[in-house]
């Protein structure tokens, strides 16, 4: 787990400013869920087969010995709040969340055990069309920050009946194949088997190319969706991949699933996946409900967006000033500036005129006030503009109480820069 400090968190705000911008203009409402949920939520929601669940859940007890788990995902919490809150049977709704998660895995770049996440749900979406909005939105999304040489990869793992006839043909061969995989390979078979096909082990990848394909036991109800899928990504133009061992690592998806990865990435490419979970809301006890969404990791976003994200905002007015009635006015004027939507410093160190203005300079602020004893006997200030390259441009002496000649200042000198 790490800590973010300042000079790192500019370009972590600036990430999430443009992920909320872009989830506002689609209409996507934010949900805030509990960090800390109880351990039997991720226990029926993600799967007890699965490697979140068996091996990365930082799980204890409370002091009523109740078992509690901090939460290593967002959409089992979604999921919960909707049903605990009576909103599972509204229709149509598009939420998003960001935060905290955390897994005990081995760290690594890009990867903590607090780690942070985007998420994206659509709840009460059946039609095709919205796994197409929501894999569009991913797309763009990256794309937006900067994000180059990604892929993207599709599958469909059919409905309920699809999969359980496909995974009775899977076991057999699986039986039979057994001492030829790696051994969390066999030690899935009787826990996730179908968690086998996303194995990154050499040998196994190449042992599964024999392996039968859930694609082949699809119903025609299903193969239509994945083929109507893939037709209205190639008609956006969105480039794609086609995955067959694509099935993503917990027990809830159903038909769609994707990854987003990207090449700058090395091994650890994925940087968006998600699919459609129609079954998890009335498995966790709510009303029958489909739903599809997305996670992106917010660390690997940060490793992966524009250096321009890394840039802090220019300080517009930094205010030099000495003396205890200058003080005071610099004090109060720091108020007001505010309330233009300015970004104001205002020197606290009581330091000379010339180190104030030294700061200043370094901070590279677009214009700096000047109140010294004489400004503050004639209840004054000085203001004075400076180019890109610091050098004096401008300056003008303005009244305290001349709100509309120091408003005007501000349209016609740093509002219109």
């Amino acid at each position: 787990m790490v800590d973010l400090l300042p000079d790192q968190l500019i370009k972590w705000q600036n990430v999430e400013k443009i992920l909320i911008d872009q989830l506002s203009r689609a209409s996507i409402k934010e949900i805030r869920t509990p960090i800390l949920e109880m351990t039997e939520l991720f226990i029926r929601g993600i799967g007890e087969g699965t490697d979140v669940v068996s091996k990365e859940m930082y799980t204890f007890l409370d002091r009523g010995e109740r078992s509690c788990t901090l939460r290593p995902e967002g959409t089992a919490s979604v999921a919960r709040a909707l049903i605990q809150n009576g909103i599972s049977s509204k229709p149509f709704q598009k939420l998003w969340y960001m935060g905290p998660m955390f897994r005990y895995e081995r760290p690594q770049a890009g990867r903590q055990r607090q780690f942070h996440q985007l998420g994206v749900e659509f709840v009460g979406y059946e039609d095709v069309r919205s796994d197409i909005e929501i894999i569009a939105f991913a797309w763009d999304i990256l794309g937006k920050l900067g994000i180059k040489e990604l892929n993207l990869e599709i599958n469909t793992l059919g409905d309920l009946n699809d999969r359980l006839n496909f995974q009775k043909s899977f076991l057999e061969w699986l039986e039979i194949n057994k001492d030829s995989l790696d051994v969390d390979s066999q030690n899935r078979i009787n826990k996730n088997p179908l968690r086998i096909l996303d194995s990154k082990n050499v040998q196994t990848k190449k042992i599964l190319e024999n392996a039968p394909r859930l694609f082949d036991f699809l119903s025609e109800k299903s193969l239509e969706r994945y083929i109507n899928l893939k037709k209205q990504l190639e008609f956006l133009k969105i480039p794609y991949i086609e995955n067959f061992n694509l099935v993503r690592g917990l027990d809830y998806y159903t038909h769609t699933a994707f990854e987003i990865t990207s090449g700058s990435l090395g091994s650890q490419a994925t940087v968006c996946g998600g699919g459609r979970y129609d079954n998890l809301i009335k498995q966790m006890g709510g009303n029958e409900t489909p739903a599809i969404g997305f996670a992106i990791g917010l660390e690997r976003l940060i490793l992966l967006a524009g250096k321009e994200l890394e840039a802090d905002r220019q300080t517009d007015i930094y205010i030099v000033n000495k003396g205890l009635n200058a003080e005071l006015l610099a004090m109060n004027l720091s108020r007001k500036l505010r309330k233009y939507d300015l970004l104001v410093e205002l020197d606290v160190t009581g330091a000379s005129f010339s180190k104030q203005f030294k700061k200043a300079n370094k901070l590279k602020s677009k214009s700096i006030i000047v109140l010294g004893d004489e400004e503050a006997s004639n209840k004054e200030f000085v203001i004075r503009l400076f180019t890109k390259d610091c050098s004096e441009n401008k300056e003008e002496t303005i009244s305290v109480e001349n709100d509309i000649k120091l408003e005007n200042w501000i349209n016609n000198n740093l509002f219109l820069k």
